[in-house]
């Protein structure tokens, strides 16, 4: 498995992590204290996996790019 399809599967798990936290903040569901908390700290952490995610296919990209320019 190549950088580019970890970085993508990582993408998707973050928006699903991130789709659901959101959709308990939005419905109510989280009672005050401790379950809010965990809901914000799951956004938080899919936000800054979602950054890792998109570093991680910028350097393959420039990693593609630089073999092109060698094999060029």
């Amino acid at each position: 498995m190549d950088i580019s399809s970890i970085a993508l599967q990582g993408l998707q798990q973050s928006e699903t992590q991130l789709q659901n936290a959101a959709a308990d903040l939005a419905s109510g569901a989280a009672s005050p204290g401790a379950d809010l908390a965990a809901d914000i700290v799951s956004l938080n952490s899919a936000q800054t996996q979602a950054a890792v995610d998109i570093s991680a296919l910028k350097v393959a990209g420039q990693l593609q790019q630089s073999l092109l320019d060698i094999l060029a």
